[in-house]
């Protein structure tokens, strides 16, 4: 199964490796991982998706919890929540096609960065599936130069089920 797990981490050197690392040396692969200070200078949280039996993602989660830098674990997956990535694509198209990849765009709620049509750079904040179901459409009207995603963010619709404890 996949999970979208959220990690409150102090930020100081080595930490963001040695959560990776417990990953990897479990055999998990860490499919998209995204890190940003938050409100609280002193802490970054890391978003991480990854697949896993329910049982070895808690024990991951329960390791996780023991490493010095690890403030809050939680696995988002299993409560009600929002995930979205950010998607910057280049394209090379013909002219005639901007007013096509135009219509694409507000249909999914994207904007144009640059609307030069031999680098034509949009921008998309969506799911996964929407991002990929647009790489593929927007494909049809010229070629994609450069996909660059952001991975995925996510975050609780209820009250913070992650916080950091002073």
């Amino acid at each position: 199964m996949r999970h979208l797990i959220a990690i409150l981490l102090q930020n100081e050197a080595g930490a963001l490796t040695r959560v990776t690392g417990l990953i990897s040396t479990r055999g998990y692969n860490i499919e998209s991982l995204s890190v940003a200070p938050t409100n609280d200078p002193t802490v970054s949280r890391v978003t991480l998706v990854t697949i896993g039996s329910d049982a070895v993602i808690a024990q991951i989660n329960a390791q996780l919890l023991k490493l010095v830098d690890v403030v809050a674990v939680d696995d988002m997956t299993s409560g009600d929540h929002l995930a979205r990535e950010l998607l910057l694509i280049k394209l090379q198209i013909a002219a005639e096609n901007v007013d096509a990849v135009g219509g694409l765009l507000r249909r999914v709620g994207g904007r144009v960065l640059s609307s030069n049509p031999s680098s034509f750079i949009v921008e998309l904040t969506s799911t996964e599936l929407e991002i990929g179901e647009f790489i593929a459409n927007v494909g049809a009207f010229g070629e994609i130069v450069e996909v660059v995603r952001s991975g995925v963010l996510g975050i609780a619709r209820a009250n913070p089920r992650l916080h950091a404890v002073k």
